[in-house]
């Protein structure tokens, strides 16, 4: 029998067999095509699945819901890319460089941005359980760059984070122009 993927990489609703793993890693990079295509709003569990070339009940297997699997392929994303430490850099700076990271994560992908904005919104309980997976992990890469766990500090950054990543959401902010803003209320913050 296969291992199962590292829990890491694991979908939320269970822990996957390699075959698994595949089925999950094309349902995920077929939202994404999907998305593109047809918006957050013309995006189905049932286009995903064909696209993916599985059964819907497969896709379901797996995902509760749209909002689940868009928050699953933030999830992934966040957790591949290597938290950034530069070099000898004092906390300003890699608090800088930690949330321009993940504020650029999806930003040459509109469609997929957006949607992780309405998906990490909802109150799917698997969206619930990886919000807070999210959370912690940027959190956890914001003490980290603070080399603090001075708690008012990171209630605040996360707080600018969240806030920009809204309002880039929401198209009043480009993720590039959100990214600017961090830099400067992080400066600001914590000069």
């Amino acid at each position: 029998m296969p291992e199962p993927t590292p829990a890491g990489v694991e979908a939320t609703r269970r822990r996957l067999t390699e075959r698994q793993a595949e089925t999950v890693d094309r349902l995920a990079a077929s939202a994404v095509e999907v998305l593109s295509r047809e918006g957050y709003s013309g995006m189905t569990i049932r286009l995903v699945a064909a696209a993916a070339g599985v059964g819907t009940a497969t896709a379901y297997t797996y995902f509760s819901s749209k909002e689940h699997l868009i928050a699953e392929v933030f999830w992934r994303r966040l957790i591949a890319t290597s938290p950034v430490r530069p070099d000898g850099a004092d906390p300003v700076v890699q608090v800088v460089a930690v949330l321009r990271q993940i504020a650029l994560l999806v930003a040459d992908e509109p469609a997929l941005a957006g949607a992780i904005s309405n998906a990490l919104l909802g109150d799917d309980p698997d969206v619930k359980h990886l919000r807070v997976r999210i959370g912690s992990e940027i959190r956890l890469r914001l003490a980290e760059a603070l080399d603090s766990s001075d708690r008012e500090r990171l209630d605040m950054l996360e707080l600018l984070y969240y806030g920009a990543m809204l309002r880039s959401g929401m198209g009043h902010l480009s993720y590039t122009e959100g990214a600017d803003l961090l830099e400067m209320c992080v400066k600001r913050l914590l000069a």
